[in-house]
């Protein structure tokens, strides 16, 4: 498996080098047109034995680099591409390297739910510091707390401002926002108060890593259009318990919205069944033929100019959180 990306012709000290992994190649070639730069050259190789070889084509001392790369499925051989290329970058003498992921894997695993059970995540912020990267530009982190694993800057972006004028500019009418459990009421609450719509919440037991219930739904659904928004959805099994649960209480349409589709395991086939009347999510992770062809009423959002952006800033050492206030 071969993969020539992109062309750079050289430059000046401290010029920005983007460069592509291999489950972010659209997104990063959408967040070049953005910046009007050429997507950094680099050669991606798998030898027989699975072990994967990456090369730059460019030269990058003394550069400001950027490698966008997803840890997505395959979440094991996106992280081990990722910390391959950033060894890559630290020993061909980049000046400063940015780890951009625009979703973060392993984000579920930040704590120990129970006895004799690993932090993963903080084992993963701890490989790509080691690996050598400067800092981390990350998307809607499954949990905030997170980014105190990291001992590098992370700069945490979200997708909620592409998802609300989204949604608002689509005017569901008669709207309610419903949180998908109490630890998303937060988010919920924003979102209700950007579209002006009324706010519900339900109330979740979760039984296992793939098996979930609602439970009961606090708030009025009956007659309206609900929103669920959410910061990914992978197995859809939160999703499909909420569905029946306000169809049962009287909802009318049902409108669905996240930042990452993961889409594991059986996540298609209970999409389908939730009969949505639109399935919204960002293009943090490449959307699956299989979703493509089983999930009706797909739209897919971009982050390339709001990851742009940022990578424009941090390039120019200024604020990012500036960029959520303008």
């Amino acid at each position: 498996m071969k993969n020539a990306l992109g062309q750079h012709g050289g430059g000046n000290v401290g010029e920005m080098i983007i460069f592509a992994g291999s489950s972010s190649l659209a997104l990063t070639e959408k967040i070049c047109r953005v910046l009007e730069v050429p997507v950094g050259k680099s050669v991606l190789d798998c030898f027989p034995d699975g072990e994967t070889f990456i090369k730059l084509e460019d030269d990058v001392r003394g550069h400001d680099c950027f490698v966008i790369q997803s840890t997505c499925p395959p979440v094991n051989d996106s992280l081990m591409e990722l910390l391959i290329f950033i060894d890559c970058l630290r020993r061909a003498s980049a000046n400063r390297i940015t780890a951009v992921i625009p979703y973060f894997g392993y984000a579920r695993q930040d704590r120990k739910s129970e006895g004799r059970t690993p932090i993963t995540a903080k084992l993963v912020a701890n490989l790509i510091a080691e690996a050598g990267a400067d800092r981390v530009l990350t998307m809607d982190l499954h949990a905030d707390q997170i980014q105190g694993f990291f001992d590098i800057p992370v700069d945490h972006m979200t997708a909620m401002h592409v998802l609300a004028d989204h949604f608002e500019q689509l005017n569901v009418p008669n709207a309610v926002v419903v949180s998908p459990d109490v630890g998303h009421l937060k988010t919920a609450n924003a979102y209700a108060a950007r579209l002006g719509a009324d706010l519900a919440v339900i109330d979740k037991r979760r039984l296992s890593g793939e098996q979930t219930a609602a439970l009961s739904i606090i708030g009025d659904v009956e007659g309206k259009n609900v929103l669920i928004l959410d910061d990914m959805i992978a197995t859809a099994g939160t999703l499909l318990e909420a569905a029946l649960l306000v169809r049962k209480n009287g909802a009318e349409g049902i409108y669905f919205g996240a930042t990452h589709p993961v889409l594991a395991g059986p996540a298609c086939e209970r999409l389908e069944k939730a009969e949505l009347s639109q399935f919204c999510v960002t293009d943090t992770i490449p959307l699956g033929e299989e979703a493509h062809s089983k999930v009706k009423d797909v739209v897919i959002l971009s982050v390339a100019n709001l990851m742009g952006e940022a990578i424009r800033r941090i390039h120019e050492n200024r604020s990012i959180s500036a960029l959520f206030r303008e």
